[in-house]
This record gives structure tokens, C-alpha cells and sequence, in this order.
């Protein structure tokens, strides 16, 4: 860039680099660029750093970029959340606990997960504890259950709380997305593809049931998330498990 092209780096370029970094698990590699930057990063570049540590679940430098968020006084609360499910994902429950609290302490709230879709011109939301859910549970079972017997495993890594380990899939059953394709399976016509939208990052372990899922009964599966769309088709999506 700047030999050849005469462009001087911006933070965003120093984001992207560590971010690229980071995504192929050289997590000093990306520290060292954030250390010796012209100028001092901001929270994109930390936050690149901190999501790849959450992906590699290598707590030890988390635990250093969220020190250096911290202090540059975020009013975010994901990258609280993110090494808060680091700490759980570790087995370190109080660690974890400790984080959300300093979390709200500070009044900074995560918004709950919802996903929403579209069926004959009615918007139907889904998110833990909705009444909908209740009325689709039988037909998410036993499409769970079926799923299991094609060979499906629930990531219970994703199940970022301290309870037993049946509780843990039944938590990973009952998130929002996984709702709302188990009712678009149920009421859309099999040759249509089901649209999601989903207010936050799909999850690791709702991303592989969503390629499962669309190898298994043979549907194409759009989902919008936080970060980007999703096309799943017989058993593979277009992020290339990148996201």
C-alpha cells in the first residue's frame, strides 16, 4: 500500500489486517500488529482481536484485549458478552459471572436474541420463553430427533450456561432461529425456501444444524443475521463457515 500505491494505512486497514489474521488463528501475529500500530487502536481493531480469541478460545489473550477495551470506556456490551462466554465455554463460571456483572454495573444490557419470518404475509418473532415457542415445540423435537438419527451432534460448547448436559441441548433446541425454520418447515410449502432474519450473530452450533438441516430435508435456507446473510443449501452455506 504504501510503496507501490503511495496509501497510508488507516485504522479500518489495521482492523481488516488483524482481523484476517486472527480468522486464521495467529493470534500473535495480530497482536503484534495492534502493538506496534502508528496510533492507538480503537475498539474495531480490539474487537477483531477479541472475536478471533473467542473462535480459537485462547482465553489468555482475551483476557489482555478486553483490558485494553475496558479502558477505552466501550458503551458496548458485546465484547463484554464475548469474554464472558469465553469464561464459560472454559468451564470458568465465575469468571464469567463476574464480567456480566461489571457488565451492568455499568448499565450496558445485550439485547436478547429474536428471530423473525414470514409466512403468507404474517410476520411470526421468535425468541426464548415466547408463546409461540411453546406451540412448536413438539414439531421441533421430533425434528431434532430425527436429525440425531441422521447423525447430528448439538455443540454443547454453545450452551453457555453452568447446568447439566441434557439441559444444555434442550437450551440449544430452544434458540430463536432454530424456532423459526422448524415453523417455516412446518408452513411453507417443501420447494420454497425459508427466510430467517435473526438480530445477532447465528451461533456455531445453530449454524451446522442449519446446514444439517438443509441436507437432510432437501431445502434451501436464507438466514439474516447480525453480521450477514446466510445461504444454506445441501448441507454447506455461502459463508464458507465464515462469519
Amino acid at each position: 500500500m504504501i510503496n507501490e500505491y503511495f496509501i497510508t494505512p488507516q485504522m479500518e486497514h489495521y482492523a481488516c489486517m488483524v482481523d484476517l489474521l486472527g480468522r486464521a488463528g495467529l493470534l500473535q501475529e495480530a497482536s503484534e500488529i495492534v502493538k506496534t500500530m502508528p496510533f492507538e487502536p480503537n475498539t474495531c481493531v480490539w474487537g477483531a482481536l477479541l472475536n478471533s480469541c473467542k473462535m480459537y478460545r485462547n482465553t489468555e489473550v482475551a483476557e489482555q484485549t478486553a483490558f485494553h477495551i475496558f479502558n477505552l470506556k466501550s458503551d458496548t456490551a458485546g465484547s463484554y458478552m464475548l469474554l464472558s462466554n469465553l469464561y464459560a465455554a472454559d468451564g470458568r463460571w465465575e469468571d464469567s459471572a463476574k464480567v456480566r456483572m461489571l457488565a451492568k454495573s455499568k448499565g450496558l444490557k445485550k439485547s436478547p436474541g429474536q428471530s423473525w419470518i414470514e409466512v403468507q404475509k404474517k410476520v411470526y418473532m421468535f425468541s426464548a420463553g415466547s408463546t409461540l415457542q411453546e406451540e412448536f415445540h413438539e414439531i421441533l423435537k421430533d425434528l431434532c430427533f430425527q436429525m440425531e438419527n441422521e447423525g447430528y451432534t448439538p455443540d454443547k460448547s454453545f450452551a453457555l450456561q453452568d447446568v447439566g448436559e441434557e439441559e444444555k441441548k434442550q437450551i440449544l433446541y430452544g434458540h430463536s432461529e432454530k424456532l423459526a425454520i422448524a415453523f417455516g418447515h412446518a408452513n411453507i410449502p417443501m420447494g420454497m425456501p425459508i427466510r430467517v432474519m435473526k438480530n445477532l450473530r447465528v451461533c456455531g452450533d445453530c449454524h451446522n444444524w442449519t446446514k444439517f438441516f438443509s441436507r437432510m430435508t432437501k431445502r434451501e435456507v436464507i438466514v439474516r443475521d447480525g453480521r450477514r446473510f446466510h445461504h444454506f443449501k445441501e448441507g454447506s452455506c455461502s459463508c464458507k463457515d465464515y462469519w
